[in-house]
């Protein structure tokens, strides 16, 4: 390369070296010298443009060279903790000119950079930590009091010796891990990896991977990824990585079983892809740049003056469209994978590439270890994105593994507490009855006349026609036998007066189905009595419906309306197998349009026929959506706030002062001393003031004899300001202090002897 030019197009550009191959000896040619002393170095030249404020000229700080390239006249930034108005930038002498905003909000949405990953060294540290926390606190759920219990005090006093923490900061620590655990019921380590989807406020869904194996793995595995998602749905997706998960966006076309996102990457064939994702991210873009400056392909100065940084951009694009004309090519025209050149600095850009920004040797002994079993995979569908699951969500914009900006971020779109309700601790991962059948009501069609009725059958197919079978369906969404079978036989009777309804029979069940869907019906069930006529003039253009495809727009119809259900209870509507029915939810699985999982309580669930596990579940991802949001819902209202009055209301219960809420005798002044115990207020004001309201007919002999049982104790807990002032010293040397004489306001308080310690 450095004797014959660095790309073959360009002739000898780049050659610095004579190759005498005959006699076997190297000579420098004119101006290498000069090249290698201004240009050589293995630093990588990251430009900075230098910040000037006008009009005083002086310095402000730097900005990396894309974020100054890239900035527009007018743009606002922010700089330390200070705005600043773009005036200009001089590409030429490598300056940004700016004034003073005057704390206007910026319009520049972020900073690009890379971050350094994390080692592999301290991620395995960081796995058994969460490992050995985990393992110290079984069982331990973090609803109220779990900071009081023994186990809980044995692993704070753990954390602070081991770890140096403070008390709150090993608290905190205790209360992420168990509340990540609680939610996705394992802790994220080296040899358990927890696959996590919930749906976001934009109706898609976000699917996080918790794998603490550091930056370069975790970017490694989320471009593959990425790439097998793209090629696998034919959509690009919103991805991002960091030290301990990747994120992948889903829109509403992917629907998969949750646990197969493990095996879309094999270790044998995973090279390949991530090769050709890593060509199309903009790792390869930066690291091609760094090394044709340090192979000398692009001189930093020349001519005596440095080489601007946009003109090296500009000249490491055409360097790369003459090395590898693939990559640079229009992709309309590339098929199949990009081929990668033999090309000595191409082989060294993918080095750096897939072993120094990404790590492709750890990913495939992750992916080994997947196959292998060696890595424990755990597939959750939770209702609320787990504690483990912020980070990622809030990933800083060097963690994006695609261009998308952070305003149009689908990941920001998913609503997060940092609290949850303790039903969400204590029942984790499990949809809310009651919000299922509310949404299987609503999503029930409300049939008002004739022509409501008559869509209804069009997108359904067929209804049974007997009356327990429409009871049974009607049943779990709370109708009423009257509401449904009244109204609608009236609208049928009348869409069979008009011919645009038919009574159909098939395998001794009757089926009510529009005229239009006649030739899906007998498409679907080869044996068809029709007991009315079926109006003539059919459209010829829909008589060649297949088995499959009229199965598939029976059960299309069917599943809008049904909310969780299994393929046994919709054969049992449309009287088919359930074999058959799950070979149309597997087609609508794969467009996306149907989620499966196990959504109702187990013992809602149809066990299966040939064992006593209950079956899969299907359910419309636009319902399951609604479902979610209902039992968030639920959950907010459970740690909403009161208003003032509720609060005031029941704190004047819980004191005992509303009416009908007094205590009685000597067992109530020792429970209301027992609630007041440590309140000081003065010593004439508690009977008349606060015992006498909270007790009914109080008896100032229950307070003597509970004093005198030694039951209660009292006196001034908080000392007297005018003791703490010195008035002088005797001969001895010993302070004066003037005595205080108790009078009737003098504060004392009341307190249960038990508790007198603390």
């Amino acid at each position: 390369m450095l004797s014959e030019g660095i790309a073959s197009q360009r002739g000898r550009y780049g050659a610095y070296l004579h190759h005498d191959r005959i006699n076997r000896k190297l000579r420098a040619r004119r101006g290498a010298r000069l090249a290698a002393i201004t240009s050589g170095g293995a630093i990588p030249d990251n430009a900075l443009f230098a910040v000037v404020a006008e009009p005083d000229g002086g310095s402000v700080g730097t900005v990396d060279e894309d974020f100054a390239v890239e900035s527009l006249a007018g743009d606002i930034m922010l700089l330390g903790n200070t705005s600043w108005r773009i005036r200009r930038v001089e590409s030429r002498t490598s300056r940004m000119l700016v004034e003073d905003a005057h704390g206007a909000p910026p319009t520049v949405p972020f900073w690009r950079g890379e971050a350094p990953a994390r080692t592999a060294e301290l991620s395995q540290q960081l796995g058994e930590l969460r490992k050995e926390i985990s393992d110290r606190l079984p069982g331990v759920v973090p609803v109220e009091g779990w900071r009081s219990l023994p186990i809980v005090a044995d692993a704070v006093s753990w954390l602070r010796e081991e770890c140096g923490l403070d008390l709150s900061g090993a608290e905190q620590l205790i209360q992420y891990i168990l509340e990540g655990r609680v939610v996705l019921g394992d802790v994220p380590t080296q040899t358990t990896i927890i696959a996590e989807r919930f749906f976001d406020e934009g109706g898609g869904m976000q699917l996080i991977i918790h794998a603490p194996f550091g930056g370069r793995i975790n970017k490694a595995w989320g471009l593959a990824l990425r790439k097998r998602f793209c090629r696998g749905f034919n959509f690009e997706l919103q991805a991002a990585a960091t030290d301990n998960g990747l994120n992948i966006a889903l829109a509403e076309q992917h629907s998969f079983p949750l646990a197969d996102v493990f095996q879309f990457l094999h270790s044998e064939t995973m090279p390949p892809i991530l090769e050709q994702a890593a060509l199309d991210s903009p790792i390869f873009q930066t690291r091609w740049r760094w090394d044709a400056t340090r192979a000398l392909a692009l001189l930093r100065f020349q001519g005596g003056k440095k080489v601007p940084p946009q003109i090296q951009r500009m000249r490491s694009d055409d360097l790369l469209a003459s090395v590898f004309p693939d990559v640079a090519a229009c992709q309309e025209n590339i098929e199949g994978d990009i081929k990668i050149p033999d090309h000595p600095l191409v082989r060294e850009v993918m080095k750096d590439v897939l072993t120094e920004a990404l790590d492709i040797e750890g990913l495939g002994e992750v992916l080994r270890g997947i196959e292998q079993g060696r890595i424990r995979c755990l597939a959750v569908d939770t209702p609320v994105p787990s504690q483990f699951s912020h980070e990622i969500l809030n990933a800083n914009p060097y963690a994006y593994l695609d261009d998308a900006p952070l305003e149009e971020r689908r990941a920001r779109a998913v609503e997060m507490r940092r609290v949850l309700p303790a039903s969400v601790l204590e029942e984790v991962g499990a949809l809310d009855p009651a919000a299922i059948a509310q949404v299987q009501q609503e999503a029930w069609p409300d049939v008002r006349d004739a022509d409501e009725l008559h869509d209804v059958l069009h997108t359904m197919v067929m209804v049974p026609e007997s009356s327990s079978q429409l009871l049974a369906v009607s049943s779990q969404f709370e109708v009423g036998g009257s509401k449904l079978s009244a109204p609608w036989t009236q609208f049928l009777d009348r869409l069979q007066l008009e011919n645009r309804a038919v009574v159909a029979e098939a395998a001794g069940k009757r089926y009510w189905v529009a005229a239009e869907r006649m030739e899906w019906f007998e498409a679907i069930h080869c044996v068809v009595t029709g007991l009315c006529p079926v109006p003539a003039g059919r459209s010829p253009a829909t008589t060649h419906v297949g088995f499959d495809d009229a199965l598939l727009t029976a059960v299309q119809g069917w599943m809008p309306y049904l909310g969780p259900t299994t393929a046994s209870e919709i054969g049992e509507l449309l009287g088919l197998p359930a074999s058959e029915i799950e070979k149309a939810l597997l087609r609508m699985e794969a467009s996306g349009a149907i989620l499966r999982g196990k959504f109702r309580p187990a013992g809602a669930r149809p066990a299966a026929s040939a064992s006593h596990e209950p079956e899969i579940e299907w359910c419309e991802r636009r319902l399951l959506a609604r479902i979610h949001r209902l039992t968030v819902a639920t959950l907010r209202k459970q740690i909403a706030p009161v208003t003032a009055s509720q609060f005031m209301n029941w704190l004047l219960r819980w004191q005992h002062i509303a009416p009908g809420t007094q205590v009685r005798g000597e067992h109530g002044t020792l429970e209301v001393i027992r609630q007041l115990q440590g309140f000081e207020i003065p010593a004439s004001a508690w009977e008349r003031f606060v015992l006498a309201r909270r007790i009914s007919d109080y008896d100032p002999a229950h307070l003597d004899q509970l004093c005198l049982a030694g039951v209660v104790g009292w006196g001034r807990l908080s000392p007297h300001p005018a003791t703490l002032e010195a008035t002088g010293s005797d001969e001895n040397g010993r302070e004066n202090r003037r005595r205080v004489i108790p009078t009737r306001v003098a504060p004392i308080a009341f307190f249960v002897r038990e508790d007198a310690d603390w």
